[in-house]
């Protein structure tokens, strides 16, 4: 076992931030490092993190590196230090990481896929209940508006569980989401309606011109 597998198979990112004076809420959410972020934004998972606002993610010696402009190889070496880490020694058998998903990286990332297109689509629902509310009760109801009273509740509670839920939960609603093509089309919705918001300001930009 090598430096870097040492270390992250014995420090978990939640720890290492709060090691490093990161204030973690008690869903392990913290503010974001990489980005200007005036709320946290950044999902500190055990074995990776990654942040809603930017789509920064790694594991914790990336984080160790962004918080101390390090290289990799010095930011596995301070944490090796700061956490007691012989590198010499190859860490109990009960302080390894318990055995992970066969398939870590590739759920880490359709995990980190599913939490942008559900927060990008929650976002543009939130956008559509207001913008295109009624404004009275007789006025017939905008579709974008009829779609976000139908889907807003069902798709906050599933980037919720992306974000709060235990392994079980997240790993559910990700296998269910990238199930028969639904997030893909999640982000297709997503795609063509910002196309559509950029049309009318792109004619008015070449009726200006002409």
């Amino acid at each position: 076992m090598n430096l870097f597998e040492m270390v992250k198979a014995s420090v978990s990112v939640p720890d290492a931030a709060k090691m490093y004076g990161i204030d973690v809420t008690r869903h392990n959410m913290a503010r974001c490092l990489f980005h200007d972020d005036r709320h946290p934004s950044l999902k500190l998972n055990p074995d990776f993190y990654y942040c809603f606002g930017c789509g920064a993610k790694g594991d914790v010696i990336d984080l160790v590196v962004g918080l101390f402009n390090l290289s990799p190889y010095e930011a596995a070496r301070k944490i090796a230090e700061d956490f007691g880490i012989d590198p010499d020694k190859p860490p109990e058998a009960a302080a390894l990481a318990k055995p992970r998903h066969p398939m870590i990286r590739a759920f880490r990332d359709d995990e980190c896929y599913c939490q942008r297109v559900l927060c990008d689509y929650l976002h543009l629902l939130e956008d559509w209940k207001v913008q295109y509310a009624p404004a009275s009760m007789d006025e017939e109801p905008d579709d974008r508006f009829v779609e976000a009273c139908q889907m807003l509740d069902l798709i906050e509670y599933l980037a919720d569980l992306l974000t709060v839920g235990d392994r079980e939960q997240r790993e559910s609603v990700v296998m269910e989401l990238m199930k028969e093509g639904k997030i893909t089309g999640l982000e297709d919705r997503v795609n063509r309606a910002h196309d559509e918001e950029r049309r009318p300001a792109y004619a008015e930009k070449i009726n200006a011109a002409s």
